[in-house]
């Protein structure tokens, strides 16, 4: 095991109680989901929990939204921005497509995730659990920077060609002002736009906080 890199991580594995085993040559490259596939291979339970954590300031739901890179990068965004937990709701692809893992960029071990609901009863669920529901959009809604995003909020992600779902029970709209031509971001672009106004947000409010103890 000439990498040295390899081999830390292999002990990591070995310490942690793991079984660890060495594949002959040309096997990975025969089991794995790419060309090139990196030299070390696991296998993991299932991560997903069964319900929104309680004590959520922000959820982020993903309804519909299909390309597996995209809900990838929502969940890294959302990790990346403290994002509490995030929803994929059914028609959004499977967070366990090894495109999605691999574009979360590990951040699939570290948000907690619901999966397999209907976008509907997710939305009245939260909603009854106290949640502003936010829908992201193109046109029409509120500037992001606008929002007050220190209360509780679930923001909706719809799908990357269409949008929102229509009849969503949502208590606004949100957006992203642009200018150049271009017609929309990437769906997980605009998740770490957004989720990080409000890591900005709440970031000056716990300074705020500080200074008045």
């Amino acid at each position: 095991m000439a990498d040295p890199g390899i081999g830390e991580v292999v002990g990591w594995a070995h310490d942690a109680g793991a079984r660890v085993f060495e594949l002959a040559p040309g096997v990975v490259e025969r089991v794995a989901t790419t060309v090139t596939p990196q030299p070390v291979l696991a296998v993991f339970p299932m991560l997903d929990v069964p319900a929104v954590p309680e004590s959520c300031g922000l959820v982020v739901v993903m309804a519909d939204v299909r390309d597996p890179g995209n809900a990838g990068t929502v969940l890294r965004s959302a990790d990346a921005s403290g994002a509490d937990a995030v929803v994929c709701c059914g028609g959004t692809v499977d967070p366990y497509n090894p495109k999605t893992v691999r574009a979360s960029a590990g951040s699939l071990f570290h948000v907690p995730f619901v999966l397999g609901c209907a976008v509907l009863t997710v939305l009245e669920a939260l909603g009854a659990a106290g949640f502003r529901r936010l829908g992201a959009s193109v046109r029409g809604g509120e500037d992001y920077t606008a929002v007050d995003w220190s209360v509780p909020t679930a923001l909706v992600l719809g799908n990357e060609a269409w949008g929102l779902p229509a009849g969503l029970p949502l208590d606004g709209l949100v957006g992203i002002a642009m200018e150049g031509r271009a017609e929309s971001l990437n769906v997980g672009m605009a998740c770490a736009v957004l989720c990080f106004e409000a890591l900005r947000q709440r970031r000056a409010e716990a300074r705020r906080s500080t200074m008045q103890r």
